[in-house]
C-alpha cells in the first residue's frame, strides 16, 4: 500500500463522519454539467447526461459505487456509497452536493433515490488527448491516448497498479483498478499502448482510469 494513497483513505473516512449543511441550487433546474462545475463546493446540484463507465468499477480508488456521467458539455463523476448497475449509454438525472474528492470534483449522492435512470442516451465517443493535455478542462470526460509505456507498472495493491506513458508531451499516470480486471503483467516499457478511460486527478496529478481490458491494448 502506498503510503500517499493510504493518507487519503484515513482523511476520507474521517470527512465522513462530519456533516455540514449544503446551500441549495437556488431553483432546482438542471444544469448543464459545465455550468454545475463552476458551482462552488457545497451547493446541490441537479445535472442530466448519459453514463460513460460502469458503476463501482472505481471502486477500489473512488471507495464508493459511483460512476462518470458526462453531457455535450462536460462530464463529472457521480459518488453514490450503493450499486445502481448503471451501465454506459444508461441517460440519468442526478441530484447531489458538489465534493472535493482528493482533488476530484464530484456530485455525492446521499439518497440513492436522486439517481434517476432514464433510458439509453447517445453514445459518448472519447475525446482524442495527448498526455500533457489531460488537465483540469478534461477532468470527468471519456478520453483516449496513444503514448509510449515509460515504467514497468508498479503495484499500488489493494487499490490497483500505476501505470506510466507519454506521447512527449508530458508524464501521464493511468489509474488501473482491481475491478477492471485489466492485467497489466505482459507490458513492458517501450511499448505504444491505447488507453481510453475517465480523466481523473488524484491529490496533486492527474490521471487517466481505464474502465476494461479493452480500454488498455498494445498498439505495437
Amino acid at each position: 500500500m502506498s503510503s500517499w494513497r493510504s493518507c487519503v483513505v484515513i482523511l476520507l473516512l474521517l470527512l465522513g463522519s462530519v456533516s455540514l449543511a449544503a446551500p441549495a441550487q437556488a431553483d432546482g433546474r438542471v444544469l448543464p454539467i459545465a455550468t454545475a462545475r463552476t458551482l462552488p463546493l457545497g451547493t446541490v446540484v441537479t445535472i442530466d447526461g448519459t453514463a460513460t463507465t460502469p458503476s463501482g468499477v472505481y471502486e477500489s480508488s473512488t471507495f464508493d459505487k459511483g460512476f462518470g456521467l458526462q453531457d455535450r458539455g462536460a462530464g463529472i463523476y457521480v459518488s453514490v456509497a450503493v450499486d445502481l448497475h448503471i451501465t454506459p449509454r444508461t441517460q440519468v438525472r442526478v441530484t447531489g452536493e458538489l465534493r472535493d474528492s482528493s482533488g476530484l470534483l464530484t456530485v455525492a449522492v446521499t439518497d440513492p433515490a436522486t439517481v434517476k435512470p432514464h433510458g439509453k442516451g447517445p453514445r459518448v465517443q472519447p475525446v482524442r488527448r495527448t498526455t500533457g493535455a489531460v488537465n483540469e478542462t478534461t477532468e470527468g470526460t471519456l478520453v483516449q491516448l496513444v503514448a509510449t509505456l515509460t515504467q514497468a507498472p508498479t503495484s499500488d495493491l489493494p487499490y490497483g497498479h500505476v501505470v506510466h506513458i507519454d506521447d512527449g508531451s508530458g508524464d501521464l499516470t493511468v489509474f488501473v483498478t482491481t475491478q477492471t480486471n485489466i492485467d497489466v503483467s505482459g507490458l513492458s516499457v517501450g511499448q505504444t499502448l491505447c488507453v481510453t478511460g475517465l480523466s481523473s486527478q488524484f491529490d496533486t496529478h492527474y490521471e487517466v482510469l481505464p474502465r476494461s481490458p479493452a480500454d488498455l491494448t498494445v498498439v505495437h
